[in-house]
């Protein structure tokens, strides 16, 4: 057993001179190829290409940006897009092109990474080696890079098929907001209160969303009112499609209708249908609705009642 320990001990230690020598050796030999006009050289070239490929991103998003720009006044112009369908028309095409810059912009700076690691001999023989061994080196790759591949992936299905487009309104996990911003990564969503919620693309395109923009932004929105079952229900009726008529924001070629959708406990539950242009403004518009008829409610009396019970208590005789 003390030989054996012995032999291992002796195999450890012939490797660990065996490890540093050859370590000295690759060190020795990366040192002693090392020129320093030719290091010079490289990092000013590496400075150049980096300087030139931040020049010639910004130049071509800038170009890209003013071609688009002038593309929309064309179509305007020449009427190609109906003037009711401009508006929607407008922000499809931005959503697009928008994705198309940031391709482009990524695919330069891509091109100067690739141009960069040529200047780099270690960089240049560890890129071959990879693409040597491509079978294994790629399966890893790919399965680290997964995710950043599927959120760009994404958002290029997310630019050509536009579920939704900059500037939608959308309910999402129970969220409201609009389309802020699409990113090849992600998209951000501004709620009603100014939160950001920034969501993966890969995560936004698979989820069941609701967008209040698509096609037609015309929402349909409803709002409650219950009135005591003793009060005159035809005079509520006129006074809440008086006020939902008289408001600026309620569209008058849409049907406005109410009706008795529940008899509750202690109230006949009126409600109130109407449209707006929006759904951003669709709740404001309600609230307003429903401060109005609460005034015209208190001057005609119509009673909105409190829940009550009637308790009834029964003598044993």
């Amino acid at each position: 057993m003390n030989m054996s320990a012995g032999a291992v001990n002796t195999t450890i230690d012939t490797l660990r001179e065996h490890t540093n020598v050859t370590s000295f050796n690759l060190l020795y030999e990366l040192v002693h190829d090392i020129n320093p006009l030719a290091v010079i050289a490289n990092i000013v070239v590496i400075v150049v290409i980096i300087l030139a490929t931040q020049a010639v991103a910004k130049l071509a998003d800038r170009m890209l940006e003013s071609y688009f720009i002038k593309i929309a006044d064309k179509m305007l112009r020449n009427r190609i897009v109906m003037s009711g369908d401009q508006e929607a028309e407008v922000e499809r095409s931005r959503t697009a092109q928008l994705i198309t810059r940031r391709l482009a912009v990524a695919a330069i700076y891509t091109f100067g990474l690739m141009m960069i690691i040529l200047q780099i001999p270690q960089l240049y023989r560890l890129a071959v080696a990879l693409l040597a061994g491509a079978g294994l080196a790629g399966l890893a790759i790919g399965f680290a890079a997964k995710d950043a591949l599927s959120n760009i992936i994404s958002g290029v299905f997310i630019a050509v098929f536009q579920p939704f487009r900059i500037g939608d309104y959308l309910t999402f996990r129970d969220e409201y907001g609009f389309v802020e911003d699409i990113t090849l990564r992600h998209t951000i969503i501004c709620t009603w209160d100014k939160r950001r919620i920034v969501v993966p693309n890969s995560v936004v395109s698979t989820e069941v969303l609701t967008n209040w923009s698509i096609k037609d932004p015309v929402s349909a929105w409803a709002v409650n009112f219950g009135i005591a079952y003793d009060a005159n229900m035809d005079l509520a009726k006129e006074i809440i499609m008086d006020v939902a008529k008289s408001h600026p924001n309620v569209l008058k070629d849409q049907p406005i209708t109410v009706r008795v959708t529940d008899l509750a406990d202690s109230s006949v539950v009126l409600r109130v249908l109407f449209s707006v242009p929006k759904r951003d403004g669709a709740f404001e518009t309600g609230c307003d609705i429903r401060e109005e008829v609460k005034r015209r409610f208190d001057s005609a009396g119509i009673e909105i009642p409190y829940p009550y019970r009637n308790v009834i208590i029964k003598k044993e005789s």
